[in-house]
């Protein structure tokens, strides 16, 4: 069993991140429109025919900017927990909208199954995701201002992940952010600097990780080449890829392989995925 992961836009103007297999397929957030995400998914051979369904992590505008359009256009279920959806005024169908709860699995179709846990993070209820197909584990970490126990514990069963790396510490210390917002960004209830997320990598990547996504990148309290060359003095076996804020990913292709050293990208799959 393999799992296909992308990553549609990540940053504070919008994150989006789909994890599927041949037949199914989940979005995490839809921060950016409807529109978008049909035209990068099309661009990378994904078929939003084979999405059942939106898990929202919480109630930050580039996290569900775009969620209320995609589902009702494309029938998508949409899942989000009960304070959430009670603190924002989501436009959503009834029959398309569902509950979950931390650390109990959501089955979708017949072989995934996505586990929600909390975080922390300065939201109503926000949770981050892990999404199981049999024998291969997917994390979604961003939006975190400390790596807590349920982080750290999720983090080691992934066979790749999408992790926070938001800002280096001293560009943030010198740049013209105002203090107070500063401080909200490194709180333990704001977000991951590269030092954290770094930390989180070094102590607690399985050997069997095969790809880490670096993801909600600052546009301007980080660089994409600063954090790569951070990571990739430690990765190991594990490849570094930066998640963009302003495009999206390739196709990745996550197996259950021990010794994989490097992203598969198999072009034939994306076309067979769009079918």
């Amino acid at each position: 069993m393999s799992l296909f992961i992308a990553s549609l836009n990540s940053g504070s103007n919008g994150n989006c991140y789909y994890v599927g297999n041949h037949d199914e397929a989940i979005l995490v957030d839809g921060g950016i429109s409807c529109r978008e995400t049909e035209k990068r998914m099309k661009r990378l051979g994904l078929s939003l025919k084979k999405v059942k369904g939106i898990f929202v992590s919480h109630e930050h505008g580039d996290h569900i900017h775009g969620v209320p359009a995609l589902s009702r256009k494309h029938q998508i279920p949409v899942y989000i927990t009960t304070a959430t959806r009670a603190l924002v005024n989501l436009e959503l169908k009834e029959h398309l909208t569902f509950s979950f709860r931390a650390h109990e699995p959501v089955k979708i179709g017949s072989n995934l199954a996505v586990t929600a846990f909390p975080k922390q993070h300065d939201a109503c209820d926000p949770h981050s995701f892990i999404v199981a197909g049999n024998t291969v584990k997917v994390g979604i970490f961003t939006d975190i201002g400390s790596a807590c126990e349920h982080v750290t514990n999720y983090f080691g069963q992934c066979h790749a992940a999408f992790l926070e790396a938001n800002y280096d510490e001293e560009m943030l210390a010198n740049g013209g952010y105002p203090y107070p917002l500063k401080e909200r960004i490194r709180s333990e209830k704001g977000h991951l600097s590269n030092t954290q997320a770094l930390q989180l990598f070094r102590e607690h990547k399985p050997a069997f990780m095969s790809h880490l996504l670096l993801s909600h990148l600052s546009r301007d309290n980080n660089h994409p080449r600063l954090v790569r060359d951070l990571f990739n003095r430690i990765a190991g076996k594990t490849s570094i890829i930066i998640a963009s804020r302003d495009k999206e990913s390739r196709v990745y292709h996550i197996r259950n392989l021990p010794d994989t050293r490097s992203p598969i990208v198999d072009h034939r799959l994306q076309l067979s995925l769009f079918q």
